[in-house]
């Protein structure tokens, strides 16, 4: 991308009422644009780390069966009262709007009861069994406060994925490659630090588990061993929990930390009052067992932005940067260089064409967080070289441009 050719512009400021850092970089680096309080704009960079963030979620559930599917965000009550999760007294972050013509829809905060009722349809036998299906869909949920950037959001994108068994056996060892596929995505995105953490299960069950980054600025606050074999969210700091696991509360250390996914088996917590079921070998009518598992996607984009950031600004993982080099040439002879490999190489490089000085765009790569700005000059050239500038260290080496190539 050209920057002349684009509307991205940096900010010298964010706006005054973002006071999370994660926020304020994404909003002044041209990756966001604020809304309001907790509804944000994914401008041409955010959305390019958040398709690179979406590209490695379905790497790995594809890698364990799950098929991609993409539900209706707008809600048929009939169905979560069945469970009765769409009255405001159980569940009160629901957006409900009144339909033309009488009546009232909701806007999704999750879709366990729409997933568990389309099943009905498609699952009828043992045969049709196991079955995994997942979407990264847009979700809503009238948070009292939102807060922190995008870590915490009215309007979010998520990843939810829902699986369904014959049995138990069955549930426990797809949940066991989902917390395998969980690592690697992890993992992948850089998210080091992140651990499986026990905790409540909130609307979902009485028990889930949580993923939970260490972070200074994270919201939860959650306890761990020495090897961190175990990590407890606070909530669930009580003895018969920590009997079960066999620790000590005076073992255990704290510190803040941000959940980036959650899983849960429901076993039959939707199935059963939603009539899921199917006929097994004796033509026998069984509950069907369900599990569900989701990763906020656009909040892991936050969390990232907050775990790598600096003085300076964003700091990127190269997975999920929106471009791996950020190039400026320089002088007569580097900007015709430049223009050269950036025509080759386009979908790899921020080009910074503006007619600005060198020192402003080097200061705009370093507050966008591209992992390498590429300085081509008259001076690099005359020794057949260019500059590259690493944001994560700042080492600066010269490359010969018959070693230098763009991947």
């Amino acid at each position: 991308m050209r920057l002349s050719q684009s509307f991205i512009k940096t900010l010298r400021a964010a706006p005054k009422d973002e006071t999370a850092r994660n926020g304020a970089y994404l909003v002044r680096a041209g990756y966001v644009h604020k809304e309001l309080a907790g509804v944000y704009d994914y401008l041409p960079l955010g959305l390019r780390v958040l398709e690179k963030i979406k590209a490695i979620i379905r790497e790995e559930l594809n890698k364990i069966g799950s098929q991609e599917v993409l539900l209706s965000s707008l809600q048929n009550p009939e169905l979560w009262e069945k469970t009765g999760r769409f009255s405001d007294a159980q569940v009160d972050i629901w957006f409900k709007t009144e339909v033309t013509g009488g009546g009232v829809l909701g806007l999704a905060p999750t879709h366990e009861e729409p997933i568990t009722n389309l099943m009905r349809t498609y699952i009828s036998s043992y045969k049709d069994l196991p079955l995994s299906v997942y979407q990264i869909q847009t979700k809503f949920r009238n948070e009292k406060r939102a807060k922190s950037g995008i870590l915490r959001g009215r309007e979010f994108i998520m990843k939810d994925m829902y699986s369904f068994h014959a049995t138990e056996a069955d549930l426990d060892a797809y949940y066991e490659k989902v917390e395998a596929a969980y690592a690697r995505i992890y993992e992948r995105l850089g998210l080091t630090e992140t651990y499986e953490c026990f905790a409540s299960g909130g609307i979902f069950s009485k028990y889930s588990h949580e993923y939970q980054t260490f972070l200074p600025v994270g919201e939860d606050t959650v306890y761990y061993n020495s090897d961190r074999s175990v990590v407890l969210n606070e909530e669930v700091l009580q003895d018969d929990v920590l009997s079960d696991l066999g620790v000590k509360r005076d073992d255990l250390s704290t510190t803040t930390a941000a959940e980036v996914g959650n899983i849960f088996k429901l076993k039959f917590k939707y199935s059963e009052p939603l009539g899921l079921q199917f006929g097994d070998e004796n033509n026998q009518l069984r509950t069907v067992y369900m599990g569900c598992y989701g990763i906020g996607v656009s909040r892991v984009m936050g969390v990232i932005a907050e775990k790598y950031a600096d003085d300076k600004g964003l700091n990127w993982p190269e997975a999920v940067a929106p471009y791996k080099y950020y190039l400026v040439g320089i002088g007569e002879k580097g900007t015709h260089y430049a223009e050269e490999l950036y025509a080759a190489h386009e979908d790899a490089i921020l080009y910074d064409d503006r007619n600005v000085r060198p020192g402003e765009k080097f200061a705009d790569a370093e507050l966008m967080g591209i992992p390498y700005r590429v300085i081509v000059s008259d001076k690099t050239l005359a020794d057949d070289s260019v500059e590259v500038v690493s944001r994560a260290t700042g080492e600066s080496k010269m490359v010969k441009l018959t070693d230098f190539t763009i991947d």
